[in-house]
């Protein structure tokens, strides 16, 4: 059974093996620990299954430019999952738990940059229909959904993510 929790501090070196594992790299790693040391972790959760974590999801403040007063936005970032474990449901629990905690600290939208048909599934669509645009350019793959109503409707610009996700590999 699968059980999704906030992450702990005894977690760290198996959410690190987690992101490793299932990119195939140290970098969304590197993000993860950037962010966590410089307490921009908003949510951060683990799935454990049998007493071992095999999934986690990020969620850290993005900004908007030109700043607006009223914008209170999250980005997610990153969902990992253990490859062996892919495709049965974690990584879809981790997000909808992470939305919901999302909701519940008042976070009025919630970003991501993925693959659309994966995260249309959780009410995400492409942020440029809300004039809602991102620093990397790009289109499609740069989603939103609104965590309270009529958010999307006033948030328009560029979204920002916190400084660690570019300085990774730096």
């Amino acid at each position: 059974m699968i059980e999704i929790r906030e992450e702990r501090s005894e977690d760290i070196g198996a959410v690190r093996h987690v992101l490793e594992e299932a990119f195939g790299s140290s970098e969304e790693a590197d993000i993860v620990e950037r962010l966590r040391d410089a307490g921009k972790a908003v949510i951060s959760l683990v799935a454990e299954c049998d007493g071992q974590v095999v999934g986690h999801i990020m969620f850290s403040p993005v900004t908007i430019a030109p700043a607006q007063s009223a914008f209170n936005g999250i980005g997610l970032a990153p969902v990992a999952v253990l490859p062996q474990l892919q495709k049965r449901g974690i990584g879809s629990h981790l997000i909808c738990e992470g939305l919901e905690q999302c909701r519940k600290a008042e976070y009025d939208i919630a970003v991501v940059l993925g693959d659309h048909a994966f995260y249309e599934r959780f009410g995400f669509s492409r942020a440029g229909d809300y004039g809602l645009g991102n620093e990397y350019g790009v289109d499609e793959d740069f989603m939103a959904v609104e965590l309270s109503e009529g958010a999307l409707a006033q948030a328009t610009g560029t979204a920002k993510y916190q400084p660690e996700f570019s300085e990774a590999g730096s």
